[in-house]
């Protein structure tokens, strides 16, 4: 206990003044609160005091380490990256003088410049170790580089979360349904799964019917639960699914599982319950993204995404005019992850696309006490990204059965222009579907949709182009989904 409390000395003066964090300091912290765990069967009561769990802050102490935080981010990156240097220089900006309230003074950093040599945002002062890829679904894929000691300390901050936020045991298995070039996820997943004492499963997003059958096999394991327990996979994935599994009939009592977190793409609200309903889980979708890391945001019970303040600063601004979003409009996300958090590739106001809508007022939850958003709308890819969003379809489709999962759409402008409503196009199974097209417009009308008309297709090629989704990253097996094993050589037979 000595050792930890030193371990937790020398993070908290790290953060307090800016310097570089041991990544054993938080390995220790990590594994302590496995090894109190297995001794006490739950954690101790100062554990959400740890790193990455939201506790409570001094807002006078959140604003200091905010304003020590932002100059040391920004000091840094006009010193060792090639991109900061020259944008700060064009600017006249001097970052030991930058205060909080004139943060907006720094330029944005637009995705595409990071897209286009993300070579000129690695600090010179750093070691790269590892380059990770973003699934590219809206393009080009963004490379981010990463030392091994971020690795390591993100490894442990996920591992904290795993335990106290996914209650992960050693009775538990954690199945990875992601894509496998997603290098950086599957790599803190099974880390931070198996230091936690759990099994780790890596699926790949393989054909939807093997997976069912994965989910459902017994693992016939000493120690652990009868079935996989924990299902980490994109709300794509997740819907392909939740296809599978009404079409064949499986039923919540085939698996064991308990959890099923998404993450990487907007999660429906018709689609979590058709989920929960086929697995008998509950499924919760969190906000991270490999640029900002280890920054992201956590959902309440109320619905909101609450960001962490710990890791990063957090601006909601207009995604035309770049001015702060006004309470109950819609924004995009952009942020800027701090020194020491991250060393290699420095981000300052980077813009990552995400489009949230902020509260009217100061939510009332648990979580109150950090900046709270929406979840996360959709991305921002013109007007029409806005005036009807990509939540608001799926929440519209997804609750319908005859709409093949995951639903393939596309938004095109309505006779007003991009500022007027929209014409959705769908593709259906078969038309007509009369009966399926009376009921999504009586329940965009319901809702409020700014739609001109919905327009259903059954055949793919002849719609507008739909945006591919991270279910469409499929990856092959020799394994044929729902067969069984071949039978044994019959004795004294040819083989």
């Amino acid at each position: 206990m000595f050792a930890t409390a030193i371990s937790q000395l020398r993070y908290g003066a790290a953060i307090l003044t800016n310097r570089r964090i041991r990544p054993g300091d938080l390995e220790r912290l990590a594994r302590d609160l496995v090894d109190t765990i297995a001794e006490f069967g739950e954690p101790g009561e100062d554990s959400a005091q740890l790193p990455g769990r939201a506790g409570h802050v001094d807002p006078q102490l959140r604003r200091e380490v905010a304003r020590r935080s932002l100059r040391a981010t920004a000091r840094a990156a006009v010193r060792h990256t090639a991109y900061y240097r020259r944008r700060f220089a064009e600017l006249d900006l001097d970052p030991a003088t930058l205060e909080p309230e004139d943060w907006s003074r720094v330029p944005v950093t637009p995705k595409q410049a990071l897209k286009a040599l993300p070579a000129a945002f690695v600090s010179a002062a750093a070691s790269p170790a590892l380059m990770a890829l973003t699934t590219g679904t809206s393009g080009t894929p963004t490379a981010v580089w990463f030392s091994r000691a971020e690795i390591e300390t993100a490894i442990a901050f996920s591992t904290i979360s795993a335990v106290l936020g996914l209650g992960l045991r050693p009775r538990h298995t954690v199945a990875y349904a992601g894509c496998s070039r997603a290098t950086l996820p599957l790599v803190y997943a099974e880390e931070s799964t198996t230091r936690a004492g759990a099994g780790f499963v890596q699926f790949g997003t393989v054909d939807p019917a093997l997976a069912l059958d994965r989910l459902a096999a017994p693992l016939g394991l000493p120690g652990r639960a009868p079935q996989i327990t924990h299902l980490t996979t994109s709300a794509s994935y997740l819907a392909a699914l939740v296809q599978e599994a009404e079409q064949q009939k499986w039923q919540h009592g085939d698996f064991g599982l308990e959890s099923i977190s998404v993450g990487g793409e907007v999660l429906s609200a018709p689609l979590r319950r058709r989920a929960e309903a086929v697995f008998g889980a509950a499924v919760a979708s969190a906000y991270l993204m490999t640029e900002i890391l280890p920054s992201g945001a956590s959902p309440c019970t109320e619905g909101h995404l609450h960001h962490t303040t710990e890791f990063g600063h957090l601006e909601v601004l207009d995604p035309v005019s770049g001015e702060p979003t006004t309470p109950g409009g819609i924004g995009t996300v952009v942020h800027t992850p701090y020194v020491p958090y991250r060393e290699c590739t420095l981000l300052l106001r980077y813009a990552t696309g995400d489009l949230v809508r902020l509260p009217d007022g100061q939510p009332d939850c648990e979580l109150a006490h950090l900046p709270a958003t929406s979840g996360i709308l959709g991305r921002w890819s013109g007007p029409l990204s806005t005036a009807v969003t990509t939540r608001e379809v799926l929440d519209l489709v997804e609750a319908e059965p005859e709409v093949p999962l995951p639903a393939r759409y596309a938004l095109t402008e309505g006779p007003a222009g991009p500022t007027g409503p929209a014409r959705l196009h769908l593709l259906v199974p078969r038309l007509p579907a009369t009966a399926l097209l009376g009921r999504l417009e009586e329940r965009a009308a319901a809702a409020g949709l700014r739609l001109s008309a919905i327009v259903l297709h059954e055949d793919r090629a002849a719609m507008p182009p739909t945006a591919p989704v991270r279910a469409d990253l499929r990856e092959h097996s020799f394994e044929a989904p729902g067969a069984s094993a071949p039978a044994p050589p019959t004795p004294g037979g040819v083989e």
